[in-house]
């Protein structure tokens, strides 16, 4: 595991309850499903037979839901129209666990509804037939925008972020962002804008850092995007332009683009991911990026945890709450990809503290697998099934050498480390130089200390360590004859038999291995 994602199971396990406000346009999705049985006999459209209606939040609505989703606690800032719409939008809101209690009642709009038709084709496919907006998207009026305002100041102090979930529907007026950015520039409150689809963002000047995605931005800065590091120069434009802090351009498969003013930058890419909807991954990344803002996390590190909630929300279908905990896993799930487990010493320490503070039991052996053959991967598998996780401590060259002989290893430690990390009972590969694991013992502190052989279980180093605070020791089963000195024997005498050059330097090579009295260097209990 690498250490940047060390760091990020540490900041996600240090992260608490922050308070973030979010002001934007308040959006009820409804969804009408049925079975669109036959064309109409009045005229030429479907008639769908309807079976079910669902409603959800959308909008800043969407992101204030997904930041409960993270344990936030939310507050909202938003328009509601007079109407019955509004009324369930605020109850959904409340619901949520959202602090609705600042969002307005305007009688002269409607809440903003979209209202999507969803036919079952022959009762199997789902297809959007039809989606009907109601809504008003000219700017709300002075008063309400001053009532905001007032909102604003007696909030403030309260929270540790805001974020601006602008979906142009009239709330994100130019004078209300205005004394938004001066009010939390005077309280040293951070401002995140996920902004509209626009070629003028002056009315976002003055915010910590905005959220655009690839045609955003290409649209507000007249630039395109070709490859991901040409964000780097859009983004640059966009910190003069807006005296930003940092432009965070979402590039889809190509993962996120931090930019800082002075130029440069950096690409965080994403793994491949089963997309399913890319609907709400906006909201869900300035969820995330709000959320590790408000904690004090730097951005770097902000995105990274975004990357993941984004790919995760896409994984869902519609807009779904990511939790803390499927972050954590999906995070996991990344180590456990071969080259992610091979680990250093402090990060296997860590990454075992980790998982013992998840009530996981941690399993460790130790070896040299130079020719990994079926009696180590029994005994590994054997080994894996005594707890919930297993780290295996690999000798080094140097180490292997010391104590084999010249002739080992044959095959260089890092191509051991990806053998053993390629294995998916294993979860973690540490390479060690010392004679012994003891200090990769006592750094870890495995509730399971294992090997495999004919051992007396008193006699395995760290044995009496482990056993000290309550640990177990135990001796897995091996595979008779198996063992890589047999192996190599057995190459060797082949080779005897062998004419040419190339055959006799493999004979001296596997002699190399023998003393002068006929005896093999090492014996295969060593092996495991």
């Amino acid at each position: 595991m690498s250490q940047e994602t060390l760091q990020l199971f540490h900041l996600l396990e240090r992260m608490g309850q922050p308070r973030v406000l979010v002001l934007g346009d308040l959006i009820l999705d409804r969804y009408t499903w049925g079975d669109a049985e036959r064309v109409s006999q009045e005229a030429p459209v479907l008639v769908m037979r309807a079976n079910r209606q669902e409603s959800r939040l959308g909008g800043s609505a969407s992101v204030c839901r997904l930041l409960r989703g993270l344990e936030a606690e939310v507050t909202s800032l938003g328009v509601v129209g007079e109407d019955a719409d509004g009324e369930e939008l605020r109850s959904l809101l409340a619901q949520a666990g959202v602090d609705q209690e600042h969002v307005l009642i305007d009688p002269s709009r409607p809440t903003t509804t979209k209202e999507r038709f969803i036919g079952l084709a022959q009762n199997r496919h789902p297809h959007q037939i039809l989606r009907v907006d109601r809504e008003e998207r000219t700017d709300i009026h002075r008063e309400l925008e001053e009532q905001f305002l007032a909102r604003l100041i007696s909030l403030i102090d309260q929270h540790q972020v805001v974020l601006i979930s602008d979906y142009d529907k009239g709330v994100c007026t130019p004078w209300l962002l205005k004394q938004v950015m001066d009010v939390a520039k005077q309280a040293n409150v951070p401002v995140l804008v996920d902004p509209i689809r626009s070629k003028d963002y002056s009315k976002y000047r003055g915010a910590s850092a905005m959220t655009p995605n690839r045609l955003e931005a290409q649209l507000a800065t007249g630039q395109h995007i070709g490859q991901p590091r040409d964000a780097f120069l859009l983004g640059k434009q966009l910190c003069e332009e807006l005296d930003l802090k940092a432009a965070i351009i979402t590039l889809d498969r190509d993962g996120m683009a931090l930019v800082p003013p002075d130029g440069g930058g950096t690409i965080y890419p994403t793994r491949p991911r089963n997309v399913y909807d890319i609907t709400g991954a906006g909201d869900m990344v300035l969820a995330m990026m709000g959320l590790c803002v408000a904690c004090g996390i730097k951005l770097s590190q902000s995105i990274q945890l975004a990357n993941v909630a984004g790919g995760l929300e896409v994984e869902k279908v519609g807009v779904v709450p990511v939790s803390r905990d499927e972050i954590r896993g999906d995070l996991e799930k990344a180590f456990k990809a071969p080259l992610g487990k091979i680990m250093s010493l402090d990060e296997a320490k860590t990454f075992s503290r980790q998982q013992q503070q998840q009530n996981k039991k941690v399993v460790f052996t130790n070896g040299c697998f130079d020719l990994l053959h079926v009696g180590h991967t029994t005994y590994l598998q054997e080994a894996a099934e005594m707890g919930d996780l297993l780290l295996v401590g690999l000798n080094s060259d140097a180490s292997v050498r010391r104590l084999k002989g010249s002739g080992r290893p044959i095959n260089e430690e890092h191509s051991r480390a990806s053998v053993l990390a390629s294995l998916a009972c294993v979860d973690g590969v540490v390479i060690f130089d010392e004679d012994t694991p003891a200090e990769l013992i006592q750094a870890i502190r495995p509730d399971v200390l294992t090997k495999g052989g004919s051992y007396d279980p008193d006699t395995i180093v760290g044995a009496d360590f482990v056993k000290s605070y309550g640990g177990t020791v135990c001796i897995t089963g091996f595979v008779e004859g198996m063992s890589s000195t047999n192996l190599l024997a057995k190459s060797q005498q082949k080779h005897t038999s062998l004419p040419g050059p190339h055959f006799q330097r493999m004979k001296e090579r596997s002699l190399e291995l023998i003393d002068s009295e006929g005896e093999e260097l090492f014996t295969p209990d060593e092996e495991a």
